[in-house]
């Protein structure tokens, strides 16, 4: 009978196993896409045997559907800890819209679309996702309306922060394909001024979100 010595080497192995398959996915589906991320690719690339996998994961739908919770948490706290170092004042708004604007270029992001796609068509995945998303959205919204330091009580604050994060996606979108920096990098600066004045009718705010 396993001592509690030994269980707890035992967790952190099985820890150690879901995070390479998990961070695997996340590469198989940036890579391969949805159709070439199969669980058998996936377990190779981690370096985990087929039952083990099948043992924290059964189905791919389980095992993407953790990959890109697994990520989103962890982007979140990389989020706020990048955010902790941008300066107090007008500018941070710019910063804080630029962090955001990259998590939606980023691997994760890539991944997401992948799923959404395949979800169209595949009713296992979309049971999965679609609560998934759901909670994904309200934490992103959450998250961005703290690393604004806005409140959502004043009147319109949650649609401004909502269309930010509405922008950043469909911009993300039009990146997939090829490089759409200049483009973003152009809107961004103009969305950084009508959001400024949005989040602080009240406030001066000529000048606040000049380019970099």
């Amino acid at each position: 009978m396993p001592t509690a010595s030994t269980r707890v080497p035992q967790q952190e192995r099985s820890r150690a196993t879901q995070a390479r398959l998990l961070e695997a996915t996340v590469e198989c589906l940036v890579e391969h896409g949805w159709s070439g991320t199969t669980t058998t690719v996936v377990a190779a690339r981690a370096g985990v045997s087929r039952g083990a996998q099948l043992h924290h994961y059964p189905t791919k739908a389980a095992l993407v559907t953790a990959a890109v919770t697994h990520l989103t948490e962890r982007r979140a706290v990389e989020l706020r800890t990048e955010a902790a170092a941008l300066p107090a004042g007008p500018r941070r708004l710019d910063g804080v819209v630029d962090l955001l604007a990259a998590a939606f270029t980023g691997p994760l992001f890539v991944a997401a679309l992948e799923l959404w796609v395949a979800a169209r068509t595949d009713a296992e995945l979309r049971d999965a996702l679609v609560p998934l998303e759901a909670r994904v959205g309200r934490e992103m919204h959450r998250l961005t309306v703290e690393l604004l330091g806005v409140d959502e009580r004043r009147p319109g604050v949650r649609e401004a922060v909502q269309a930010t994060l509405d922008l950043l996606r469909g911009l993300g979108v039009a990146n997939l394909l090829s490089d759409d920096t200049t483009r973003r990098t152009a809107l961004l600066h103009t969305w950084k001024r009508q959001l400024a004045a949005l989040l602080n009718p009240d406030a001066a705010t000529p000048g606040s979100a000049r380019p970099h």
